[in-house]
C-alpha cells in the first residue's frame, strides 16, 4: 500500500536526524501536492540548515525549553536491525528500488520513513511505498541516472550500491520500436519506423560514433540524386550517428504516423522530435545499439 504521505529525504549530521527528520516531516506538508520526495546529492547542503526554514517566518521547530527532554528517535520494536537493499557492492538498473525489511510491524510509518537517510551522488525524484507493514519501499520517480552512487543508512543498518553505467538499445524493425535499457532495466519504448524494402535498415551491433544537434542530410552523398524519386536534401535534429554509411537515430518529425506500425525510411532508426532528443541528451558515444529484424 502507498504511504500517504511524502518525505525530503537528504543527508545531515548524525547527531541531528532527529531534529532533521522532524523537520522534514513538517516541511513535507507544505509540499505534499508534489507526490514526490526529492533525493538530493550527498554533497548538497542541507535544505534548512539550522532554521528558519522560511526567511521571514519562524523556525518550524522551537527550542527545546531549558529542562526539558528532547524527543528519543525512531525506536523499531524489538531491537532486531532491518535488513536493507540492494546489497552492499551490488551493481543494478536504472528503476531499482530501495527495500528495508523489518522483523517487526511497523505501526508509525511516519517517523519509520524520516528515520531513512539516503545518499545519492545525483539528486533523484521519488518516494516511499509501503509493500505492508514490514515492508518500505523508496522508488525512483522514473529512473536512476547511469553510474550514481548510492548509500543508505536505517536504524543501524547500511549498504552502498551503485547504477549501472550500462546504456543499451534495441532497435527492432519488425517491432518498429526502439528500446532502451540502464543496466537490465527498460527505461523507454519508443515507437519507431526503421528502413523500407530496398534501403533496409542492417542488422548488427553498432556503437554510437557521434552526435549532431543538427544535419543536413543528402541523398546525393550516397549516390542517389536529390530531385530523383528517392533523393532527399533536409535538415535533420537529433542525430546519433551509429555508421560512417550514413546510418543514425534522428528526429523524423515527417514519419511519426509510421512510427510504431510501418517502416519508411532510408535505413535511418525514425524517431518523434522529443523521442530523439531524449535518446540525444542522454546517450554517449560508445554506447551501442542492437538492430534487428532489418
Amino acid at each position: 500500500m502507498r504511504s500517504n504521505r511524502e518525505n525530503t529525504v537528504t543527508t545531515s549530521n548524525r547527531s541531528g536526524r532527529s531534529r532533521w527528520g522532524a523537520r522534514a516531516t513538517l516541511a513535507a506538508l507544505g509540499v505534499v501536492a508534489t507526490g514526490l520526495a526529492v533525493v538530493t546529492p550527498v554533497s548538497a547542503d542541507p535544505l534548512w540548515p539550522g532554521g528558519p526554514d522560511i526567511p521571514g517566518l519562524p523556525a518550524l521547530i522551537a527550542p527545546v525549553p531549558p529542562g526539558s527532554t528532547p524527543p528519543p528517535p525512531f525506536a523499531i520494536p524489538g531491537s532486531f536491525t532491518p535488513t536493507v537493499g540492494p546489497a552492499a557492492g551490488s551493481v543494478v538498473g536504472g528503476h531499482q528500488p530501495i527495500d528495508i525489511f523489518y522483523k517487526s510491524q511497523i505501526v508509525d510509518r511516519v517517523a519509520a520513513e524520516n528515520s531513512v537517510h539516503i545518499a545519492p551522488s545525483t539528486g533523484v525524484p521519488g518516494d516511499f511505498q509501503w509493500v505492508d507493514d514490514r515492508h518500505l519501499q523508496w522508488v525512483p520517480a522514473d529512473y536512476w541516472p547511469r553510474g550514481t552512487a548510492v548509500s543508505v543508512e536505517v536504524a543501524g543498518a547500511r549498504t552502498v550500491f551503485q547504477v549501472s553505467d550500462s546504456f543499451t538499445a534495441v532497435g527492432d524493425a519488425a517491432a518498429h520500436t526502439f528500446v532502451v535499457k540502464l543496466g537490465n532495466d527498460v527505461i523507454r519504448t519508443f515507437p519507431a519506423s526503421m528502413g523500407k524494402r530496398g534501403h533496409e535498415t542492417p542488422n548488427g551491433t553498432f556503437p554510437v560514433i557521434e552526435k549532431n544537434r543538427d544535419i543536413v542530410m543528402d541523398s546525393s552523398t550516397y549516390g542517389v540524386p536529390v530531385n530523383s524519386p528517392e533523393g532527399y536534401k533536409v535538415d535533420v535534429e537529433y542525430a546519433t550517428r551509429l555508421t560512417w554509411s550514413g546510418i543514425f537515430v534522428h528526429a523524423a518529425p515527417w514519419s511519426v504516423g509510421s512510427q510504431g506500425n510501418s517502416n519508411v525510411s532510408h535505413g535511418c532508426i525514425n524517431l518523434s522530435t522529443e523521442n530523439a532528443a531524449w535518446y540525444f541528451n542522454n546517450v554517449r558515444p560508445g554506447d551501442t545499439v542492437a538492430l534487428v529484424n532489418g
